[in-house]
């Protein structure tokens, strides 16, 4: 650990020329005094740094020396996906060998792209997670990583809707969805035609994905990486599973349509509270009236699910169907109004 730390701090004087002692501490994840100890290291191996006094001193290295230690390593030609994500790179257990692939990548660059990709760095970030939600405990994520990289069968304790289940599962790959970290794996021997503890239905029957279920990394309550490996299913295609499971969770949720009347602010509102579905609706909208209302047609979960989300809008949207749907939502804002009455 301590060799690769030496090399990520030789790459970055390397490539971003003189560094204080707290920039290097916050860069390597590391205290100013092991960032001391580093440098020293680095002066009795022969590298040429120099410690410049003063305000604006730092180290950095002699000028005209370069490093030719720029190779990667398997670990980190395998980490150069995540590029731009750094927060799941650290989920994964990765950050600390992404930041070194990065930094090699950047020394082996002529000075003008070397630049450029720093001026990226500096002007875009990718932030993972939904707005107002905490990010998901990830605790058994490396192994689960692990798992699905050596094909090695994995042990789980799971706690789905209806209580907590023990698989035996063939881990096919991770995804990363609005910050929260799911598994797509196959339910080894019977427990597969029975496996009702995932968050989403497989693809359809006699597909290579026929099998192949859906599980949020953060149920996972206990993990084991087993000795033995499996067998990955022919044609087997993460994008196109997880494409397709998608598809399929949104049609099984949105399983009717409800017919609004809705205000200008209610319209307004509703892509922001019903996200593409809204957006759908507004796009199909008939044209308001003298007073600014429209009627547009929504695809809405079940009834009680429905009612919960219509009465967001408050008095801005009127249901006009279907009947079971309005009269739902015409009895819970009576029984509303009885409460604050």
């Amino acid at each position: 650990m301590r060799a690769d730390r030496l090399l990520a701090l030789l790459l970055l004087l390397q490539n971003r020329g003189r560094m204080t002692a707290g920039e290097l501490a916050a860069e390597l994840e590391v205290s100013v005094r092991t960032v001391y100890r580093d440098v020293e290291a680095l002066a009795a191996s022969g590298v040429p740094v120099t410690a410049d006094r003063g305000p604006d001193g730092g180290y950095r290295l002699m000028d005209g020396y370069r490093t030719r230690l720029t190779g990667l390593t398997d670990a980190e030609a395998d980490a150069l996906f995540l590029t731009g994500a750094p927060g799941p790179a650290r989920d994964l257990g990765l950050g600390a060998v992404l930041t070194t692939a990065q930094l090699k990548l950047q020394a082996a660059l002529p000075a003008e792209l070397a630049d450029r990709t720093r001026r990226v760095q500096d002007r875009f970030h990718l932030d993972a997670p939904a707005w107002f939600r905490d990010v998901d405990p990830v605790d058994h994520l490396a192994p689960v990583a692990r798992a699905v990289w050596e094909q090695r069968v994995l042990r789980v304790h799971y706690q789905r809707w209806r209580g907590e289940v023990h698989r035996e599962l063939h881990p096919l790959g991770l995804v990363l969805k609005g910050g929260i970290w799911y598994l797509v794996a196959a339910a080894a021997g019977a427990a597969a035609a029975t496996d009702s503890g995932a968050d989403s239905g497989s693809a359809g029957a006699g597909s290579a994905e026929s099998a192949a279920r859906t599980y949020r990394v953060s149920r996972l309550l206990a993990v084991e990486v087993a000795d033995e490996t499996f067998e990955r299913p022919a044609g087997f295609d993460l994008a196109a599973h997880w494409a397709e499971t998608a598809r399929r969770l949104t049609a099984a949720l949105h399983r009717q349509t409800a017919r609004l009347r809705l205000s200008p602010e209610a319209r307004r509102l509703l892509p922001m509270q019903f996200g593409a579905a809204g957006a759908r609706a507004l796009a199909t909208a008939g044209p308001p009236d003298a007073d600014g209302w429209a009627e547009v047609d929504l695809a809405v979960e079940s009834t009680t699910v429905a009612v919960g989300d219509l009465l967001r809008l408050g008095p801005e949207a009127v249901v006009l169907g279907p009947p079971d749907l309005r009269e739902a939502v015409a009895a819970a804002a009576t029984a509303l109004a009885r409460r604050y009455a």
